[in-house]
């Protein structure tokens, strides 16, 4: 008898998050080719964002009653300070801590696959509770959605 495996939403934004990590990893590869490392992981990380939106959209959340616009502007807003957190990241362990140790191994891959992975837990938090939180209920004085 084969065995479901049911994943919570947690569980499918790790999902979804690693699929968009591998868009995100993938095309900093290949920017690489025409741009510097810096500029590359932040060109990648915008493909990663609108992968992972489009995911968690589909796959993840419950629907927020917001428009796409203000959700994507929201999710992209959280995304900010993953941005920041995967750069900082990424670029510290390939410029500074990487060489200052003697690692060389396809340093800069292995920077920005840690860089990809520490905003996790943040992001999460921060798509769940605002990217996609349900839009208040017309009439509970709560602030309107503007579109």
């Amino acid at each position: 008898m084969a065995r479901t495996i049911v994943l919570g939403e947690f569980g499918r934004f790790l999902v979804t998050g690693g699929v968009a990590a591998g868009v995100n990893v993938a095309s900093r590869w290949l920017f690489n080719f025409v741009m510097p490392f810096e500029a590359a992981v932040v060109i990648a990380y915008l493909a990663g964002m609108i992968t992972a939106y489009t995911l968690s959209k589909l796959f993840v959340f419950s629907r927020s009653g917001r428009s796409v616009s203000n959700e994507f502007m929201r999710f992209a807003l959280v995304n900010v300070a993953a941005l920041a957190q995967v750069w900082i990241v990424s670029v510290g362990l390939a410029r500074y801590a990487f060489p200052a140790v003697g690692f060389e191994w396809h340093a800069e891959d292995v920077a920005h696959v840690i860089g990809v992975l520490v905003p996790a837990v943040t992001s999460y938090l921060g798509h769940r509770h605002f990217s996609f939180a349900a839009r208040p209920a017309a009439g509970s004085g709560a602030e309107r959605d503007v579109r």
